[in-house]
């Protein structure tokens, strides 16, 4: 579980996050939702330590991260997975690189350990004998499930996907979805993720967090949107089409 209290967050005069609290649930596909410039991607980057807020605690099961030393902190990182929106892959690695990347940063694995982890990875996401090709030369969707078995090479605790769905059509939305939810499931994985995509949320959102315009304005499960009396809540699912 992750939990965020209190958290403040400003850039000179403007004060984006408001003593924000929330939780965030082990096993569970925890999303954030709300309008662009409200405070999600500032929130995300808090809880994985990018951004310093100034006040507030955020807790990775009993790890206050703001109040850790740099090695501590080091420590919380290797528990942290990133899918991030456009899979920031690098084009000059091949896909098994990539994937063994985080592997040859963060552990002592003996190649032949990183060959193992990195095969059972490609195979967890349904990518075979794509581990010498280069990211140009795999669609969109396969860069996203390459990006998600980086994510989960360290094994983590955390898996944080900003906006896992970004540039792909329907289909390949639907079988992402399904991917990170079996993973979470699976491997009782801390899950957030922030998103506009509407229909994932209804496909696979647990515990959901609204943010509007830097204030928890709503969180709950996905059954109880519908009859929420929230109306900014309301307006912005609204203006979503869903």
């Amino acid at each position: 579980m992750i939990i965020v209290e209190n958290v403040n967050k400003t850039f000179g005069n403007k004060h984006v996050l408001k003593d924000f609290s929330a939780k965030f649930y082990k096993g569970k596909c925890n999303f954030i939702i709300g309008a662009s410039g409200g405070g999600k991607s500032v929130l995300m980057k808090c809880m994985v330590g990018l951004i310093t807020p100034e006040t507030g605690s955020i807790t990775f099961d009993d790890r206050d991260f703001l109040k850790l030393n740099y090695k501590e902190k080091i420590n919380v990182r290797k528990d942290i997975g990133m899918l991030f929106q456009n899979t920031a892959l690098f084009d000059s690695l091949s896909v098994e690189e990539n994937v063994a990347f985080p592997l040859r940063m963060f552990t002592t694995f003996t190649e032949e350990e990183i060959s193992d982890r990195v095969n059972f990875c490609l195979s967890r996401v349904n990518l075979i004998n794509l581990n010498k090709f280069a990211p140009s030369n795999i669609s969109g969707g396969q860069k996203k499930r390459v990006g998600i078995a980086r994510a989960i090479a360290l094994n983590p605790k955390y898996l944080f996907c900003d906006e896992p769905n970004s540039g792909l059509d329907p289909l390949t939305s639907r079988l992402i979805d399904e991917l990170i939810k079996d993973i979470t499931i699976e491997y009782q994985i801390t899950t957030i993720i922030n998103t506009h995509d509407m229909k994932s949320l209804f496909v696979m959102g647990d515990n959901i967090v609204f943010i509007h315009q830097g204030n928890k304005w709503w969180e709950g499960e996905k059954e109880g949107i519908r009859s929420s009396e929230n109306n900014e809540l309301l307006a912005f699912m609204e203006a979503s089409e869903f």
